[in-house]
């Protein structure tokens, strides 16, 4: 992607995001073991956030609000947390889901988190449309991308029992910076959309990098997936606006 992106610190939308006058934005961050937690006022008020996404938070220290946003779904005690936040003046939430998915050897052996997805099927009120939104994290880099594509498609799997024919968007850690090809192959078979940034999302000890943080969506009109400045997590807070 070669287009030219806004600032970050500007909620307004860039020119190739949607126009429609009910697109919504979604703010998504890996805290990196709840060390990121201090920044999500700040993102959610000068993002303008309408839904907020988490991975590895510490779900038990989360607040219930944050600057109008609502936390409607969040997984357990586990260190490796997913929550998913949304405006209430915005949405009314139908149903929620914490899904457990394929484990990885990894998984198997260190036992970091039960549950890799969380999933709200929300209400728009100002259009009484109906989506689904998720809240993903992906195996490490320890496992395989046949792990990851498998866990991937099992998602999408439960997000369209949670809302059949209904659009959905699904953000977050995908651990899928490398060799993509293979995931495009197989969402172009199930009629989704994959939108990668055109940054990278991940930068640890000035070794690994990469475009980490990815979204997948059906039924969606996505604008430009734009990486913010980085904070205290080794993931940058991603954002994008979205219309269904």
């Amino acid at each position: 992607m070669s287009r030219t992106s806004p600032s970050p610190s500007s909620s307004a939308p860039g020119p190739d995001e949607p126009h429609h006058p009910h697109a919504f934005t979604i703010v998504s961050y890996n805290l990196w073991h709840n060390k990121g937690a201090s920044e999500l006022g700040h993102l959610v008020e000068t993002q303008d956030a309408d839904i907020l996404c988490l991975q590895e938070a510490t779900t038990a220290a989360l607040p219930e609000t944050l600057h109008g946003l609502h936390r409607v779904v969040a997984t357990g005690a586990n260190r490796l947390g997913l929550a998913i936040y949304s405006r209430d003046e915005r949405f009314a939430v139908v149903d929620t889901r914490t899904i457990a998915l394929g484990k990885s050897m990894h998984d198997r052996v260190m036992s970091p988190t039960a549950e890799r997805l969380v999933a709200a099927r929300l209400l728009d009120r100002s259009t009484s449309r109906e989506f689904v939104v998720a809240s993903f994290h992906a195996a490490p880099l320890s496992a395989r991308n046949s792990v990851r594509r498998a866990q991937i498609r099992a998602a999408h799997d439960h997000l369209a029992d949670l809302g059949e024919g209904l659009p959905h968007i699904m953000i977050g850690d995908y651990n899928y910076p490398w060799f993509a090809g293979g995931l495009a192959k197989m969402l172009v078979g199930t009629g989704h959309t994959l939108t990668r940034p055109s940054s990278g999302t991940y930068r640890n000890y000035g070794v690994v990098r990469g475009k980490f943080d990815v979204v997948t969506s059906i039924g969606a009109t996505l604008g430009e997936l734009r990486a913010l400045p980085k904070g205290a997590s080794d993931h940058f807070p991603i954002v994008v606006r979205a219309a269904v």
